[in-house]
């Protein structure tokens, strides 16, 4: 398969071109991007700066990739924007590099789906399999691990980790660590339960939902503080490794609390 350019494309000359990339109408690709093998770049995409995007990625007209960080520290330092293959980026999504306060590069994941004006901000890293819902948003240096799904309007704060198998619900503002496999709701989100739904169609069976379940009302019970609950999961299911995935989350502190339940009121 040959590429394709339109006319109206406006490509640098020093930009990488993989086989079989397809460039539609009025795109515009810098001189530091690397498109890899059969991109499709639909129109009036705009790919610029230190960018590299994987095999197969689809990108929608008006998305803006790889442009500065919306961040007032951003000094022009050389950072990066890694996206991998097979994603689908719609319609005036914005995805910025990283900055020299962080790691100096946003990596995206593979096969994920960011709709119509998500946003990726400078220092995430976002995993496989992730799904952003229109208008999502990750504030900078947010980690996002695999098969995440974000729904609409969500906000997550910056810094803010969430683990693999989670959902996030609409219009949600998340300002805390959300476990993996948890789900979170609220215009302050609070932590609903597991994702039971999402774990059910990736493959989990009842055993193992069970499992998950005894060990989260475990977790966030009330007797004794978090860290003595942490430590009593990872000895009563040391051999559950979906609940020892939970406890290292746990153990590996951010900068915010885990998101925990809402407190019941007497």
């Amino acid at each position: 398969m040959s590429t394709q350019i339109h006319p109206t494309a406006i490509i640098d000359p020093k930009a990488q071109l993989g086989e079989g990339v397809v460039i539609g109408p009025y795109s515009v690709v810098g001189p530091n991007v690397s498109l890899g093998d059969r991109v499709e770049l639909k129109s009036h995409v705009v790919v610029d700066g230190r960018t590299q995007i994987g095999a197969e990625t689809i990108i929608y007209p008006f998305a803006s990739i790889g442009h500065a960080p919306q961040d007032l520290k951003y000094h022009g330092e050389e950072s990066e924007l890694i996206i991998g293959h097979n994603n689908t980026i719609r319609e005036h999504c914005t995805m910025n590099p990283g900055t020299e306060s962080g790691a100096m590069k946003t990596v995206v994941g593979n096969n994920g789906l960011f709709m119509m004006s998500t946003h990726v901000a400078h220092d995430c890293v976002v995993g496989d399999n992730v799904i952003m819902a229109n208008n999502a948003t990750l504030g900078g240096h947010v980690n996002v691990g695999n098969h995440v799904l974000i729904g609409g309007l969500a906000a997550v704060h910056q810094f803010v980790r969430i683990g693999s198998f989670a959902v996030i619900g609409g219009m949600s503002g998340v300002e805390s660590d959300v476990i993996a496999y948890g789900r979170v709701k609220g215009e302050r989100a609070f932590l609903a339960g597991l994702n039971i739904v999402g774990l059910e169609r990736n493959g989990f069976d009842k055993d193992q939902i069970r499992l998950l379940q005894r060990a989260f009302n475990e977790l966030f019970g009330e007797e004794g503080t978090m860290d003595q609950r942490i430590d009593m999961v990872a000895n009563d299911f040391s051999q559950a490794d979906a609940v020892m995935q939970i406890i290292s989350f746990a153990r590996n502190k951010g900068r915010f609390p885990l998101c925990a339940p809402q407190k019941k009121i007497a």
